[in-house]
């Protein structure tokens, strides 16, 4: 392998670790001071976002779900919310496995321009 070729696996890499769990997404920040990728900063926005959106919405399930009957409805559609956010992770981590900048539908744009100290 070439050094070029060699460079786009590091930067595919980090943005495919990115996705995975909380200490994935250190790992793919530790390496990015490292090693500069725009596709790897890309997809560490990308993932940060849907990270923080989907704790953001289980805490709220979790204090809805003492709700009498509401509650519970309300806890019901927060998972399928949760569910539509699974999707969205999916179709990011494809994005990042294929190597492209692809912003994730709806959201993407809003968290890169939300995330844009991260550098």
């Amino acid at each position: 392998m070439n050094t070029e070729q060699t460079q786009e696996m590091d930067e595919k890499t980090m943005a495919i670790i990115s996705y995975i769990t909380i200490i994935g997404w250190i790992i793919a920040y530790v390496q990015l001071s490292k090693n500069k990728s725009q596709l790897a900063l890309f997809h560490i926005r990308q993932s940060l976002f849907l990270m923080l959106c989907a704790f953001g919405v289980c805490i709220v399930q979790l204090l809805v779900a003492f709700i009498p009957y509401l509650g519970h409805i309300i806890s019901i559609s927060l998972g399928l919310v949760l569910l539509g956010f699974l999707v969205l992770w999916v179709f990011a981590l494809i994005s990042a496995v294929n190597g492209e900048e692809k912003p994730l539908p709806i959201f993407g744009n809003k968290a890169q321009d939300l995330f844009k100290g991260i550098r």
